[in-house]
């Protein structure tokens, strides 16, 4: 038997979008127009059953373009990119929600999705009631799913409900018990979509822990989302679309370095180190600026408990003393977190260089930083004197160990930049 369990081959996915209304200046011109409106549609509808390889209308768009890939039974495999890039498109495929355009989309085994708030629910069917038709619709008799009913129930957290129609549930309850329904009913391929933010954060937990055992279990989970916390703590390897295409497919690490490389705005700021040429006018200027894990690698995205590093690389054109600084700030340069020099008092103390190149590195510690995106100013000084000061690449912390997607960093923001360890001790006075 094959190891495949998903086999997606030149899958491509285009749709009409709406174009702007003609606008006749004549009473004459409207009716014509009307009176030629059935022929028009029908060239319309004929020209997306072509495919002319030759130009499109401006009327259609590719969700999909030539997207190949296979995924191994038992693997967690994290599908990423930016809106619009076609993630959700491409599991409504494989969930045989749509059909695809051109090229085919093997799955072997049964499928249970969670895609959008409420989908496979019947609003006017209880969650008891609902349970039972989506096991149903997996296959499974009504003897496996009473054995599995308890534990579902408890799952989800919503057993007060469990008789209530799913039209009353909030978002959260919905996903709740669909999240629950659809891990505990042993489907051998989960595909689940952005969905599971809507949930708590306790649950978003949960989640993530039983997605990691049902892969333990042998099962497939195809996982789309935008918390970059959650697929680097559960998946080995990722997908990441851009405009309908698959831009890279590779190890998880090396995918969401590139996806946050392509999101950054700064053009400076996509390798994960920013190289200047030697402005031979200057007495010192910077060559490179780095930021590196803490085994030495360049990277962009780095975990928020380990310590890592900024290197700064720089030329001096002639004998001087110089010393490198590096301030630290958030990414919207709203808050300053701390200047670090060389040296401790930069009016008194420099370091005297002879002519040649330099690389001066500043480590941080591990879990001094709450997660976010952060960037510093580098600069090269002498005596309250500035020879050079150029940005470092932009970076993202994120907390492998917990969720540490964009929501939870926001929260993190508010309480505040660092994520210090700290102990309380209390008396009765």
């Amino acid at each position: 038997m094959s190891d495949i369990a998903i086999e997606v081959s030149n899958l491509s996915k285009r749709y009409r979008i709406g174009l702007k209304e003609e606008i006749h200046d004549t009473f004459i011109g409207s009716v014509t127009s009307w009176l030629k409106s059935p022929i028009s549609n029908y060239r319309r509808v004929q020209s997306l059953a072509s495919f002319s390889r030759d130009g499109e209308l401006d009327d259609v768009i590719w969700a999909l373009k030539d997207v190949s890939f296979e995924i191994k039974q038992g693997e967690i495999v994290g599908v990423i990119g930016k809106n619009g890039a076609g993630k959700s498109t491409l599991l409504k495929i494989l969930s045989r929600i749509i059909e695809p355009t051109e090229g085919e989309a093997i799955v072997n085994g049964n499928v249970a999705s969670l895609l959008e708030i409420g989908t496979g629910f019947h609003p006017e069917l209880t969650g008891r009631e609902n349970l039972y038709l989506n096991g149903a619709l997996l296959g499974m008799k009504h003897d496996e799913i009473d054995r599995k009913f308890d534990e579902i129930v408890d799952f989800s957290g919503i057993d007060r409900f469990i008789d209530t129609p799913v039209k009353r549930y909030s978002s959260g309850m919905s996903v709740r018990l669909a999240f629950s329904i659809s891990a505990h009913l042993e489907p051998d391929i989960l595909l689940i979509d952005e969905v599971l933010a809507v949930g708590d954060i306790e649950f978003q937990r949960k989640c993530l822990g039983k997605m990691d055992e049902v892969s333990k279990g042998g099962r497939t989970v195809l996982f789309v989302s935008h918390n970059m916390g959650s697929i680097g703590r559960l998946c080995k390897t990722a997908i990441l679309l851009e405009g309908g295409r698959i831009r890279q497919q590779d190890d998880v690490d090396k995918v969401i370095t590139q996806y946050v490389k392509s999101s950054a705005n700064n053009t400076s700021n996509h390798i994960g180190s920013a190289n200047f040429s030697n402005e031979l006018d200057k007495k010192a200027c910077i060559k490179s600026i780095r930021v590196l894990d803490d085994e030495g690698k360049v990277k962009t995205v780095l975990d928020q408990s380990k310590p890592f590093m900024i290197e700064v690389t720089f030329y001096v054109n002639e004998p001087a003393e110089v010393y490198a600084s590096v301030t630290l700030s958030t990414i919207d340069e709203t808050v300053r977190i701390l200047n670090s020099r060389e040296v401790e008092n930069s009016e008194m103390d420099c370091i005297d260089r002879k002519s040649g190149q330099y690389a001066s590195t500043l480590k941080f510690p591990g879990g001094i930083l709450n997660s976010g995106v952060f960037y510093a100013r580098v600069g090269i000084k002498s005596m309250g004197i500035s020879y050079d000061k150029r940005p470092s690449p932009t970076f993202e912390l994120v907390d492998y160990g917990s969720l540490g997607n964009y929501q939870t960093t926001l929260i993190a923001r508010k309480r505040g930049i660092l994520a210090l360890s700290l102990k309380w001790t209390s008396e009765k006075l």
